[in-house]
């Protein structure tokens, strides 16, 4: 019970994160979940998304309501995701968990370089139409395979995406983000729930961090307008960068290399 009262904030500070800045929160979920709590990788990778899923579906009410979501984009980047994301689950089995994890802080230096970048300014794509469409597909399809293997929701990577790709602005490319990762997230949760045939996967665990995620989330959601977000973001991508380094250092000697 200690150990999960000093994981609350762990989960306020994923569903903030989600909120404020349409990713982040799977980046933070798994390092607590196997940290803090102790869970197996594969069953933390699995739990992470069902929390991170259950958060930004909630996270994206209130965008749906001001009618800000990109509805055609989370189709052309949604829907190869969400295939791309079983097909990522489905290949979990073929490695450890460590490997797994090991990838996972892989992609966490990925997402603080995104992080300590200036943040892309809204603007249409030069490519053509056909063109333009068949890159989000790919990279849709791209991040539901990471996403799927190693549990993250690639927010980090599917709003630059909409910005830059799909002319998308920025608010609108965070609500629709949301929307991408809950449906991606659920359906790799759906595939490791037959991985793992449901072994030791905590509900309450995940019930106790999507309340209290999604109470950050919202919280993120309606500070979001009255922060600077490019300090935020630079400070959350040093954040990941120390993270990343301890989970390398933790994992590797463990790999036998």
């Amino acid at each position: 019970m200690p150990v999960m009262v000093l994981a609350i904030p762990g989960a306020l500070i994923i569903g903030f994160t989600l909120g404020l800045l349409g990713s982040g929160g799977s980046i933070l979920s798994v390092p607590v979940l196997v940290y803090l709590l102790g869970q197996e990788e594969k069953v933390a990778i699995a739990s992470s998304l069902a929390i991170v899923g259950l958060i930004a579906l909630f996270g994206s009410i209130p965008y749906i309501r001001q009618k800000v979501t990109d509805w055609k984009m989370v189709i052309l980047f949604g829907l190869p995701a969400v295939i791309g994301t079983y097909a990522g689950a489905s290949a979990s089995v073929l490695v450890s968990g460590a490997v797994q994890l090991v990838v996972f802080a892989g992609v966490m230096l990925a997402a603080a370089v995104f992080m300590l970048k200036p943040t892309p300014v809204e603007t249409k794509a030069r490519e053509s139409g056909h063109v333009r469409s068949l890159l989000i597909l790919v990279e849709g399809l791209g991040v539901g395979v990471l996403t799927g293997f190693v549990g993250v929701g690639g927010g980090f990577l599917i709003v630059p995406a909409l910005v830059l790709l799909g002319g998308v602005p920025m608010h609108r490319a965070i609500a629709t983000s949301l929307v991408i990762i809950a449906l991606k997230s659920f359906a790799g949760f759906a595939k490791y729930m037959d991985v793992l045939s449901g072994a030791d996967i905590d509900l309450g665990v995940i019930g106790l961090f999507s309340v209290f995620g999604i109470a950050g989330c919202i919280l993120g959601g309606y500070v979001a307008p009255y922060i600077h977000q490019e300090n935020l973001k630079r400070a959350f991508g040093v954040l990941l960068v120390v993270m990343s380094t301890f989970i390398f250092y933790r994992t590797i000697p463990t790999l036998g290399v």
